[in-house]
């Protein structure tokens, strides 16, 4: 676990050692317990180690005895299952990495679709020459990469690629059109131009630096839905569940939750009680009082049905105004998702005792939770329509003309990939869904406010094999009456009835639309100065905005304060200052406009 970079130089070049030092020195927070490194002629990698799994040999490089390396980031949870399918003979470590290397040497990469994990890895195969390089299949971890006439270049973060000098830092403005519709964005190409995103699931194969060959490990299936009746389903979801709990507990250092008042971080908590003859300590996000729903007497109850050691994290308006800048750097890919934030603080918290923590991010995508598959299921003469058919600046009119030009695009090519074999409308939708908003909002969330901190987090429900179950259930199992999730709901209140599953939930939700409105007046001109918000708004209409009160209004300040916090970071290269105002006032523009 940690952070993972390669260069590949082309043209029979060998690799310049000062950019393979870069790559290293840029990821170094990604793990505090060792660094790897490997080159051979015109191969590089890194990887700097969170030591989880075999703290005595799994330093990496990993080495197979034909003269193959492997270098990775991430954890397989069936290490001990495919170690004893490989043999135990050869093994030269007790590291979950090294059964990637020696599946590979004996399948190829089809050996891959076996492994259960969050994993990006690199391979150097001497004996084809040829270097591969796979992402996991719900994309938990990322990889970013550069290709050009004179090298391929991948990293863990696209910081990483930019510190090390390999990439500019100029803005795609298609994908900056989707950030501030839908405060994500989609696709292979991301928001930085001239950077890939290697896509879930995906193994491509390298000769001389350049790509020979492409492969994509699905496990959301195109079958359609099993008949399965509810009290078989609870039967079968409470041995998977378990199965996938018990691999994802895994690890040689001690492990915590993060626990909201929510069905599926609930649920994890149950399954971690059951399986767990200690404590399990269980990290809450608690906000100031607001008119903001707060769940943490929910939290509460449930943590002490399960005996768990339950600590709140109180997350005040100072938080907001001192991290965000910081918060706003790290998310290098960005995704304006106001729970970052508290994540941040969560991760901070939990590092200071752990270095894993299991987390609930799945739960809706896999059992259909969310209220915009239940208006898909809809007729459209009844109030159903397409996801994210609208965007958050719809009738705000702050951006210049042509800003928001193809915003939907990169969703609607998402929306005709996935509308195949006998899927339902609820099925397309959560394919949608895991194509592009798990990996490129909440999964990348995760894993840069978790990794700021040196921090793994793990995520039971995104396992091939839970997937496998969940994702092909009828929909009458997983929306009914107007109830999303009914399978998983069903279960929570055998195993756990103080968690009201069935109760009206209001979402997880921080408050920033509050805390920005009461300083709207001091922000607005702050962010209407900003290069950034420049090239996009109108000044005088993004100081009105601010001042105005309203949920919609509140949300595009939210996304343009977001944005431009970022694009000082990350494309100006300025660092972030102590907080919110300071950063933006040391380095707006003189207005000209």
């Amino acid at each position: 676990m940690g952070g993972l970079a390669g260069y590949i130089a082309k043209n029979c070049h060998n690799v310049d050692h000062r950019i393979i030092d870069r790559l290293q020195e840029a990821l170094s927070h990604r793990g505090r317990d060792a660094d790897g490194r490997y080159i051979k002629g015109p191969v590089g990698f890194i990887q700097t180690r969170l030591a989880i799994i075999d703290l005595n040999t799994g330093d990496q490089p990993l080495y197979h005895e034909n003269g193959s390396v492997l270098l990775a980031n991430g954890e397989i949870y069936n290490y001990l299952e495919l170690r004893k399918d490989l043999g135990d003979e050869g093994f030269k470590t007790h590291s979950d990495s090294e059964t990637a290397l020696r599946k590979f040497v004996r399948d190829g990469i089809g050996g891959f679709d076996q492994l259960r994990g969050m994993y990006a890895f690199a391979i150097h195969d001497v004996v084809d020459n040829q270097v591969v390089l796979c992402r996991d299949p719900f994309g938990i971890k990322q990889v970013y990469y550069v290709e050009t006439p004179e090298y391929f270049a991948f990293a863990s973060e696209a910081q990483a690629l930019v510190a090390a000098g390999l990439v500019g830092r100029e803005v795609r403005e298609d994908a900056r059109s989707e950030l501030l519709q839908v405060q994500f964005t989609t696709g292979s190409d991301m928001i930085l131009d001239g950077i890939k995103r290697l896509q879930p699931g995906e193994t491509i194969v390298l000769k001389n630096g350049r790509i020979v060959e492409r492969r994509r490990r699905q496990v959301l299936s195109d079958a359609g839905a099993t008949g399965n009746n509810l009290e078989s389903a609870l039967y079968e979801w409470d041995r998977v569940f378990e199965e996938s709990v018990r691999l994802h507990q895994r690890s040689d250092v001690d492990y915590a939750m993060f626990l909201s008042g929510g069905v599926d971080s609930a649920s994890l908590l149950g399954m971690m009680h059951r399986l767990n003859e200690r404590p399990v300590t269980a990290y809450t996000a608690a906000f100031e009082a607001s008119s903001v729903h707060d769940e943490r007497e929910l939290a509460r109850e449930v943590a002490k049905a399960c005996n768990a050691n339950h600590i709140e994290v109180m997350f005040s308006e100072n938080d907001f105004w001192t991290l965000l800048p910081e918060v706003a750097a790290r998310m290098d890919d960005p995704a304006a998702d106001y729970a970052i934030l508290p994540t941040y603080k969560l991760a901070r918290e939990a590092a200071r005792d752990f270095k894993v923590v299991l987390s609930g991010e799945g739960g809706d995508e896999l059992f259909g939770g969310y209220g915009r598959y239940r208006s898909v299921m809809r007729p459209f003469l009844l109030g159903g329509r397409v996801m994210r058919s609208k965007g958050t600046f719809d009738k705000i009119d702050v951006l210049r003309t042509g800003v928001l030009e193809g915003w939907r695009d990169g969703i609607a090519a998402s929306e005709s990939r996935e509308s195949r074999g006998k899927r339902s409308r609820l099925a397309i939708a959560q394919a949608v869904d895991c194509a592009d908003w798990l990996p490129n909002d909440l999964l990348l969330k995760l894993d840069r406010m978790l990794m700021a901190h040196g921090l793994e987090g793990r995520t039971p429900f995104l396992d091939p094999v839970v997937a496998e179950f969940a994702y092909q259930l009828p929909d009458r199992l997983k929306v009914r009456k107007g109830v999303g999730k009914f399978l998983l709901r069903s279960w929570l209140e055998r195993c756990l009835p103080m968690a009201k599953p069935f109760a009206k939930k209001r979402g997880f939700t921080v408050p920033v639309s509050e805390w920005i409105a009461a300083r709207g007046k001091e922000l607005g001109p702050l962010v209407a100065r900003q290069a950034g918000i420049i090239e996009i708004a109108d000044a005088d209409r993004v100081e009105k905005l601010f001042n105005t009160p309203g949920k919609r209004e509140g949300a595009a300040c939210w996304h343009l304060l977001f944005y431009a916090l970022w694009h000082q970071a990350n494309v100006l290269g300025h660092a972030p200052c102590p907080d919110v105002f300071e950063t933006l006032a040391s380095f707006q523009k003189v207005k000209t406009f």
